[in-house]
């Protein structure tokens, strides 16, 4: 099973090669669900030898977008491919609450030798049987999920249950609010291909500025006791 960091900063990208985890989903702006991030930072994270995956999310909010925001993503998605990144995240939903399979398959289109993973807008669709035959049809390899619900805990019985209907057509990555008291029980009763987690405490920084911020920051010691937990 494999173990993907949420990874937001230089910290987080050192953490995961320090604790040699499989991958990251490298985005920034975790406070608003995180945004598609910075070329510099997935520069950063490559040439720092992580596995990167990345975030194309060019806004905060829900994810049914305009023909001007797709076209905005679609070259986010030609710069992270530029780059070098080993894959992308994306997701998409239409006007009533499917996936949105034109903007997905743009997306896919341009993602052309990257792995593909749809990410948690698969948990604002409603009825997971249709939008995971929508995502194999697409070609998309991975989802991340909460099992249509807030937290990984109160969508656990629909993670089993999308996991033995995906079976080894589509890879099934339970996240959100995932941690060190339940991930063995969403390893054991979920038996996942992997494992998404940010492990992030809020954090005051730069205190003495006048632009001072509070902000969600990696936390090692919860890295650490998530690792002690699974491994």
């Amino acid at each position: 099973m494999e173990l993907e960091l949420c990874a937001a900063s230089i910290e987080a990208i050192q953490l995961a090669k320090k604790y040699n985890l499989s991958r990251i989903e490298l985005c920034q702006n975790l406070e608003q669900g995180g945004i598609t991030p910075s070329p510099g930072l997935i520069e950063y994270a490559l040439a720092y030898g992580v596995e990167t995956h990345v975030l194309i999310r060019h806004r905060p909010g829900g994810f049914r977008y305009n023909n001007d925001e797709v076209q905005i993503m679609l070259r986010d998605i030609r710069e992270c491919k530029a780059i070098g990144a080993q894959g992308v995240v994306i997701g998409a939903l239409n006007e009533r609450g499917l996936i949105d399979k034109k903007a997905v398959g743009l997306m896919i289109e341009q993602a052309q030798g990257m792995t593909v993973s749809f990410h948690r807008a698969f948990d604002d669709t409603f009825e997971f049987v249709k939008s995971l035959d929508t995502l194999i049809e697409l070609g998309v390899n991975r989802v991340l999920s909460a099992g249509l619900a807030r937290n990984v805990d109160l969508g656990l019985s629909i993670l089993k249950e999308m996991k033995a209907y995906a079976g080894n057509r589509i890879q099934i990555m339970p996240g959100g609010g995932v941690n060190a008291s339940n991930i063995t029980k969403i390893r054991d009763q979920v038996q996942p291909d992997a494992i998404h987690f940010s492990s992030t405490e809020n954090h005051l920084l730069d205190e003495s500025s006048m632009f001072s911020e509070t902000i969600m920051k990696v936390s090692e010691e919860k890295v650490q006791r998530l690792l002690k937990q699974i491994l």
